[in-house]
């Protein structure tokens, strides 16, 4: 009875004349389990308003529409080939961190905003890289990934160190010659982020077109689609409209989830809110490196770390010119620290083009290490 309900409730015929077949969202049962808080932040919701059961219920429901969403990315990539495909997920990789940073943003969370940005770069970086490291180095004592491809996308982030840098250093120069020009200090960060945004741009040229070779192998073999272009734009959409009303909602409970955990901006930012955005790329990177496909592990955590940096932080710059406070790239020396901390261990860790189990460790206790550093910070 159950498995009949199942198949007559997938196999619905809509406007466009066309039915899904279940049999393609079985694998994904997990992400369908989880998508019950999407209907159940709702009704916490309607039921007693904004509150930490709201905040949790949304936060845990936006963890199976990421997933979907890169599902629906990685689909649409197959049909259309590695480069269009390259540029999908460029795109749409970190859509659901830019989605809760823009409702933040709508609502003045600037500092939350910018926390979100360094927890989502360090927890790439050291949780995510080292979370794969581990798992992939259980099973084989030893894995290789392209130290070329790997140095490239360091170098990108040691740009965006430098990015970030200059307007906390310009806040702490001229604090002994009269205090900072606010007026000043917001140009000098939309300058910097239309560079950044420049660079950014510049690096899709030069991994998806002039150096395509060294990112995507020639010998990598290309997968067929398992969902059609139609499925995929269709879970796309929808996982992209609840992720915004999630998103809503995960914010509008922020300030109720901090009183009732006695939690600050920061905390929240840089690590509740980053592992909520970036859980579903934990698990791809995670999935690939017990399967032994380190390189594209490294690929999807260096990836997504340059498009926060070079990409999703400037844009949000760039946003908040259309709101009546322009948000400025002057971070927390504390964040600042942990980014370049991070960016330094990182490029040690990759610079031999090997990893094992003890090298993800150092990576995960060097972000526990900075969690419970970010958990006192006032």
């Amino acid at each position: 009875m159950a498995a009949r309900f199942g198949v007559n409730l997938f196999n619905i015929r809509g406007a466009l004349g066309w039915r899904v077949n279940p049999r393609l969202f079985m694998p994904y049962r997990w992400g369908l389990a989880l998508g019950i808080f999407v209907p159940v932040s709702w009704i916490v919701w309607a039921a007693t308003g904004s509150g930490m059961y709201v905040f949790a219920a949304a936060g845990i429901g936006i963890i199976p529409l990421a997933w979907f969403m890169g599902l629906a990315t990685e689909e649409l990539g197959k049909h259309s080939g590695p480069g269009i495909g390259g540029l999908l997920n460029a795109t749409f990789g970190n859509a659901t961190e830019l989605i809760i940073a823009l409702v933040a943003l709508a609502n003045g969370l600037h500092e939350v905003v910018k926390a979100s940005l360094t927890g989502s770069i360090i927890g790439n970086v050291l949780l995510v890289l080292g979370l794969s490291m581990v798992a992939g180095g259980i099973r084989h004592k030893r894995q290789t990934f392209s130290r070329e491809a790997s140095g490239v996308q360091t170098t990108m982030l040691v740009l965006a160190v430098i990015g970030l840098v200059m307007p906390a250093l310009y806040v702490l120069s001229t604090q002994s010659t009269g205090g900072t020009s606010r007026l000043t200090l917001e140009e000098m960060s939309v300058g910097i982020a239309a560079i950044l945004l420049a660079a950014y741009v510049l690096g899709l040229i030069f991994s998806l077109r002039t150096h395509r070779d060294l990112f995507n192998p020639m010998s990598a073999v290309r997968e067929k689609p398992k969902w059609s272009i139609k499925v995929s734009l269709a879970v796309l959409f929808i996982a992209t409209i609840l992720v915004a009303v999630e998103s809503e909602l995960l914010v509008d409970s922020l300030e109720a989830a901090k009183e009732g955990l006695h939690l600050t901006d920061l905390f929240v930012g840089v690590i509740i809110i980053a592992i909520i955005g970036n859980a579903a790329e934990h698990g791809s990177a995670i999935a690939m490196a017990r399967r032994d496909k380190m390189e594209l592990s490294v690929s999807i955590a260096m990836s997504s770390t340059a498009q926060i940096a070079l990409f999703v932080g400037p844009f949000l710059v760039v946003a908040s010119m259309l709101t009546p406070v322009i948000m400025t790239l002057n971070f927390e020396i504390f964040e600042l620290v942990a980014i370049a901390l991070s960016a330094a261990v990182l490029s040690a860790v990759l610079s031999d083009g090997q990893s094992n189990w003890y090298e993800g460790t150092i990576l995960v206790l060097v972000y526990l290490i900075m969690a419970v550093a970010f958990f006192f910070h006032p």
